[in-house]
């Protein structure tokens, strides 16, 4: 059984000709953002911008909402988001926006209406940290960064 989680969303005054975040397809995980960029933006070759979308969320305390690259820009144009990806926390009430880089070679323009993103829902579970003097022993230690060859 999947429990239902109610997400509500604001359209932003000046942004009723964009629609709200949706899937593509029936069992799509990420609703896509549009920019609500009010002129076209040319975003050149290496450059990053923080694209606007026109909406505010508000979501149970259970989730966050993170912001990912669609796949097609990334792939056809080298468009992807810097901090991919980017982490919305349910108690955050302004605009949602869009940190887009891009690493192609060509210069890309963002028009109004465009979708840029993709917005994904995850519960998130109850942690409780706590200090410790020492950690317990396993077999991999603290190897990491490629420590098992490539």
């Amino acid at each position: 059984m999947h429990l239902l989680y109610n997400v509500r969303i604001q359209q932003l005054p000046g942004n009723d000709d964009l629609s709200i975040p949706e899937r593509m397809s029936e069992s799509a995980a990420g609703f896509d953002l549009q920019a609500a960029v009010m002129d076209e933006t040319v975003l050149e070759p290496g450059e990053r911008v923080l694209i606007p979308t026109g909406i505010a969320l508000e979501m149970p305390e259970e989730l966050e909402a993170q912001v990912r690259p669609r796949s097609g820009l990334a792939l056809k144009h080298g468009i992807t988001l810097l901090n991919s990806p980017g982490t919305i926390d349910s108690d955050y009430r302004g605009e949602v926006k869009v940190i887009l880089h891009n690493h192609g070679q060509e210069p890309f323009s963002i028009r109004r209406g465009e979708r840029i993103a993709q917005l994904v829902f995850q519960e998130l579970p109850k942690v409780r940290i706590t200090q410790a003097r020492e950690l317990s022993a396993t077999e991999r230690g603290s190897g990491g960064f490629g420590h098992t060859g490539k």
